[in-house]
């Protein structure tokens, strides 16, 4: 039975967990609701019966003090002065007495008993047809309230009842002259059933206001539930679509709250993600084009060496190209390797400290051969000092490599490049300059992107991949400098580029 029971539980458990958000939450929120009326229901039925307990108390100790100075005026008018008041009293006053209290009993529902000090009781007015025939005592309650001066307790007043009643008691204190006593008690009950019924009253008032607002609750709870788990379930069908390959869905967001943020969070996220797909898509296209085209001419050439088709006096022409072929598709792996490791942040800086300037001077001089060919003027290079930075020397040499290779590839013949590199307490800042068809102004932001190319024809950038501009940008941002272009299209364009002094040591 036991194996059963855990079964069971544990089926609830992983039912309930099967269940959609919106399910939990409408749980969840009803039952915080019905608690916190339980809660609210409990107190309020404390608070009313304590009040309308006290209230009936107070009421009964008026009424029991009204009637105990009656009483005693009563009886010390029949008491010589200067003599101790005892329960003597005439026919007449004696009638006169009983049809007050009864008036009293009736009008306010009490049941009243007049006894002696020693708890005899002397007088008995009741609504409940007490039976009374005399030699009735309640010695506890007199002796209590002439101790104290007051009583009060619930009880059945020693059998009397069957159920309990509100007890109030008070003494008949006399003075005078100089003469002071007790000449018995006054003891008012009354029935809690009023008490009771209103109590009752209330709670029915409230059970009903309680399931109106619970209904109301339900209702309220149920659509503002159904809104906020709306969005949840149509970003759910997105990114099923996004496992598909589709990326065009979007959430639609309506409110300013958490929710809205998500929503726009996750727009973000999806146009990244088809941005992301269009560059991949670029991407492969892209290598599979730089790596076939070279691929293809190696294995060309190769083949025609081997078969002879090729002649021997010419091996060395085609040799030559296979290896500038090689170099290129080593060039364009490397770069992809150190995107990768940058991405990945395994990349790390070996700082050591170097010349800017050797490093430009090698680098314009692997290009002679290409600017002679080009006429192409180089500028600026008689005016600049060695200028010594902390930084990754292969890096920087690299990003030094990339910009002028990009500078030389878009410079029109017979145009120039100039290069600056100044200094400041600050920073080193490196400036090539070129002159050219420049870059469009709505390009300029787009051309550190990866896979990015302005020359979409390719007409000047046949062996590009788009990744030159990305990785400098990204080797200067591990350096903790930053870079900028600036263009005039149809005049020049120029790529700046800064290294903190602060990592100098």
């Amino acid at each position: 039975m036991r194996l059963r029971n855990n079964f069971l539980g544990l089926k609830f458990i992983k039912t309930y967990n099967k269940q959609s958000l919106f399910i939990k939450y409408m749980s969840m929120s009803l039952v915080i609701v019905f608690f916190s009326f339980l809660v609210l229901g409990t107190i309020l039925t404390i608070v009313i019966t304590n009040y309308w307990t006290n209230q009936k108390i107070t009421t009964l100790e008026s009424r029991a003090d009204s009637i105990a100075n009656y009483l005693v005026e009563k009886i010390l008018s029949n008491t010589p002065m200067g003599s101790t008041a005892t329960y003597y009293i005439d026919s007449r006053d004696m009638d006169v007495i009983r049809s007050t209290l009864e008036l009293f009993a009736r009008d306010t529902d009490t049941d009243i008993f007049v006894t002696k000090a020693d708890g005899e009781v002397f007088i008995v007015q009741s609504n409940e047809r007490i039976f009374y025939s005399g030699n009735m005592y309640m010695t506890d309650v007199a002796r209590e309230t002439l101790l104290n001066g007051t009583y009060y307790k619930t009880g059945t007043l020693d059998g009397i009842y069957k159920s309990d009643r509100f007890i109030v008691a008070r003494p008949l204190s006399y003075t005078q002259g100089r003469v002071e006593g007790n000449i018995g008690v006054i003891i008012v009950t009354a029935s809690g059933k009023d008490i009771t019924g209103f109590t009752d009253m209330i709670l029915r008032i409230f059970i009903l206001s309680a399931v109106a607002s619970l209904a109301l609750s339900v209702f309220a709870i149920s659509i503002f539930s159904y809104n906020m788990v709306k969005p949840l379930k149509q970003m759910a069908r997105a990114a099923k679509q996004f496992g598909k390959g589709d990326f065009s869905v979007r959430v639609k967001g309506t409110t300013n709250d958490e929710m809205g943020e998500l929503a726009a969070a996750f727009n973000n996220m999806a146009d990244s993600l088809a941005s992301s797909e269009t560059t991949r898509k670029s991407f492969i296209a892209n290598v599979s084009h730089e790596l076939k085209t070279p691929m293809t001419t190696i294995a060309g050439f190769i083949d025609g060496i081997l078969d002879g088709t090729i002649e021997p006096v010419k091996h060395n022409y085609y040799l030559h190209i296979v290896s500038d072929e090689i170099k290129r598709l080593s060039r364009l792996v490397h770069s992809m390797l150190n995107l990768s490791r940058i991405d990945n942040g395994e990349l790390k800086i070996n700082y050591n400290r170097f010349d800017l300037l050797t490093i430009l001077v090698t680098i314009v001089i692997t290009y002679e051969q290409e600017l002679d060919k080009r006429h192409i003027e180089v500028r600026g290079l008689d005016r600049i000092s060695p200028k010594f930075v902390y930084g990754d020397k292969d890096l920087i040499h690299q990003v030094i490599y990339n910009l002028i290779e990009n500078a030389v590839k878009f410079t029109d013949e017979g145009g120039y490049i100039e290069f600056d590199i100044t200094e400041n307490s600050e920073k080193t800042v490196f400036k090539i300059k070129n002159s050219g068809q420049g870059i469009k102004k709505e390009e300029l932001s787009l051309v550190f992107d990866r896979f990015y190319k302005t020359d979409k024809s390719r007409s000047k950038d046949k062996k590009g991949l788009g990744l030159g501009l990305y990785l400098v940008r990204s080797i200067i941002h591990l350096h903790g400098g930053e870079i900028k272009a600036e263009s005039v299209y149809g005049e020049y364009t120029v790529f700046e580029f800064t290294i903190p002094k602060k990592q100098d040591k």
